[in-house]
């Protein structure tokens, strides 16, 4: 038998060079950031029965329209193909603009969307606070007595909400001998693991000499940490808890899924999986003040605290100012400092939702860029979903 597969032909490669070593790595992540389940172990997210989803919308002319990115005008659709989007959905006023997908990404399907699984953790703990199951403000130890002795001995869950908790780690996601790369084996991520959970890593880190609560310190650890948190507050495990609180009252159109460890934890830091349809539907949702079709999902004092509140000045004091330079970080949502008030959760490989409250738009976009981060690049993004915000 000779030629290539159909899947050969979609994706440049076959399905046994997609490995847990190289999944990350372009070109390989066009398929495996869709498929992530067949290589991680993976939890269900059951979305209530709500019929067919509408068919994919066009973007249509909008696609033409040009925005001046690094010096030169080019159109939204060179842009999307340059910047390695696999797909992306636009809303305005509550209502579909239209999506687009790369050929390799069939609508329907889902995707990683890595960090802004940060962001919908933290909705779900703002639903438990809202029900007086959770306290931002309380010591970390009184729901994780095992992490006394850790950094997260003398840390609130405030700090671990704000990423503010001084911990003694670092992000290096291409250093294969860090301590990054052990707690991607924690998670399953990486080869080799299986040995160490993710709750054991997370409660053997420790602090630095600098308080708690006075630097923003990107630190994935902190949001599986609040997942953790979650459970132990509400007694429930925190995939149940994504689905009652958050994904069936959201009225997501599609299941969801999330990575989960040895012990079944699952990673809130990163791991979870949902169509551009439904991530659309949370920025909508954030954009409404927490109601989805009438219906109340978390309290809009949470939401108005989440876009309005946090600390300028531990946000200026961290790595990830430029970006912002009047941003702000809180509940593990980003500030832009823009006037349109727009605010967003960012996942590495291009994973964005961004609201434009002032236009009334939300944007959902997944990408397979080569690099986790590139920093040029995501400036260029912001740039670009704040003239489609304007244009849409």
């Amino acid at each position: 038998m000779s030629g290539k597969t159909a899947f050969e032909t979609a994706n440049g490669f076959r399905r046994d060079e997609v490995r847990l070593a190289n999944w990350r790595e372009s070109p390989f992540n066009r398929w495996s950031f869709q498929n992530v389940g067949e290589l991680i172990p993976s939890a269900t997210i059951v979305a209530a029965p709500t019929g067919p989803e509408a068919p994919a919308k066009d973007l249509a002319g909008l696609l033409a329209e040009k925005v001046t990115l690094a010096d030169a005008p080019e159109t939204v659709a060179a842009f999307l193909e340059r910047s390695h989007t696999d797909a992306l959905t636009v809303m305005k006023g509550g209502r579909l603009v239209g999506d687009w997908f790369a050929p390799h990404m069939a609508f329907g399907a889902r995707h990683i969307i890595f960090s802004i699984s940060k962001s919908l953790t933290a909705i779900v703990a703002g639903i438990l606070e809202g029900e007086g199951i959770f306290d931002p403000d309380a010591p970390v130890i009184s729901y994780l007595p095992e992490a006394k002795g850790s950094a997260y001995g003398d840390a609130s869950a405030r700090h671990v909400l704000d990423m503010s908790v001084s911990l003694d780690f670092e992000e290096a996601y291409l250093d294969p001998e860090s301590l990054f790369a052990r707690y991607r084996r924690a998670t399953l991520w990486n080869p080799g693991g299986g040995t160490e959970s993710l709750r054991e890593f997370i409660v053997s880190l420790q602090r630095l000499a600098e308080p708690h609560g006075e630097t923003f310190r990107y630190r994935s650890p902190n949001s599986d940490l609040l997942g953790i948190l979650l459970e132990r507050a509400s007694g429930l495990r925190f995939t149940d808890l994504l689905r009652d609180k958050l994904w069936r009252p959201l009225g997501a159109a599609s299941d969801a899924s999330v990575a989960v460890d040895m012990e079944g934890t699952a990673r809130t830091a990163g791991g979870m999986s949902v169509t551009p349809r439904d991530l659309a539907r949370v920025g909508e949702m954030m954009r409404q003040g927490g109601t989805a079709d009438g219906r109340r999902v978390v309290p809009e004092a949470w939401v108005r605290d989440t876009t309005s509140a946090g600390s300028a000045e531990a946000w200026q004091r961290g790595a990830m100012a430029f970006l912002f330079p009047q941003g702000r970080y809180r509940n593990k949502w980003y500030q832009t400092g823009a006037a349109s008030g727009a605010y967003c959760g960012i996942g590495i490989h291009g994973q964005w939702l961004y609201i434009d409250p002032k236009s009334e738009v939300v944007i959902a976009k997944m990408s397979s860029q080569p690099l986790p981060v590139d920093d040029p690049l995501d400036g260029e993004i912001v740039t670009f979903l704040d003239a489609l915000s304007r244009m849409s």
